[in-house]
């Protein structure tokens, strides 16, 4: 197997550095370097966490393409980053894997049309658990039986965007299977606003955030006399490597944009 020459932007965060680990475990990955919004001209190794790890730490992408031959990003910034990145990714020939949410319907299109100009492969993947994948496709399959549907995600209090992407992503599988209905009691009212989530095509996606949690989401169907759970628990970030691997080695093979890893997930 070829090696696969690899940078990580944001490698100092806690999907980052389980991505570092990852890439530096893997027989085939090479990590070339990192993409960072500090210590620039600095290595890795010099940072907490990563010792051995002696690659460069740049500021500044576009550089950092420049001045090595890469093949792979792994994006795991923040959202008001991915968009960015992978343009310019894009435009040095590279591959962008991104973990960030917050891409609209548009942004994915425009990015696709440019992945596909160029002949380029690139993967979003709100959530790289294979568990979560399987939560989705599972949910998917049911909803054609079951149509009354909400979901309950659960994350960290540091997480930004709420929904989460997994929860948006599920809901959009959902509705490919289901008629858009509205659900609960056709006169309900809300005592205190928001008191019944988010709505999407009828569905309701209720957000937690509190400390101790990592990455958790249940989808509940009810139907007469039943009620069906489909849950996924993240407890360690080690559990999306897996799946940022399974991405890496997608993206070589294709050329145009995947938006969520169900699609290589056969």
């Amino acid at each position: 197997m070829s090696e696969v020459k690899i940078v990580v932007a944001g490698p100092r965060g806690n999907m980052g550095k389980e991505a570092v680990k990852m890439v530096t475990n893997t027989e085939a990955f090479t990590l070339i370097a990192a993409v960072d919004s500090k210590h620039d001209g600095m290595k890795l190794s010099e940072l907490d966490g990563f010792h051995g790890i002696d690659v460069p730490i740049y500021t500044d992408m576009q550089q950092c393409f420049e001045e090595n031959d890469i093949d792979v990003l792994i994006d795991l910034t923040a959202p008001t980053f991915g968009k960015k990145h992978m343009q310019i990714a894009f435009e040095n020939g590279v591959r962008p894997v991104v973990g960030t949410t917050g891409f609209t319907e548009e942004d994915i299109t425009e990015l696709r049309t440019t992945a596909e100009e160029k002949g380029i492969g690139a993967i979003i993947a709100p959530n790289f658990a294979i568990g979560a994948i399987l939560m989705m496709k599972f949910s998917q399959m049911a909803a054609k039986y079951l149509p009354d549907v909400e979901i309950i995600e659960r994350h960290h209090d540091r997480k930004l965007d709420a929904p989460s992407g997994t929860a948006v992503k599920t809901a959009q599988l959902i509705s490919e299977a289901r008629e858009q209905k509205a659900q609960g009691h056709p006169d309900e009212t809300e005592e205190l606003a928001g008191a019944r989530g988010a709505d999407f095509e009828g569905m309701r996606i209720h957000s937690v955030r509190l400390p101790g949690l990592v990455a958790h989401q249940e989808v509940i169907f009810g139907g007469v006399g039943q009620t069906l759970t489909i849950r996924h628990d993240s407890i360690d970030r080690a559990s999306f490597m897996p799946g940022v691997k399974l991405a890496v080695d997608a993206v070589l093979q294709i050329d145009t944009l995947v938006y969520g890893l169900e699609h290589i997930v056969e």
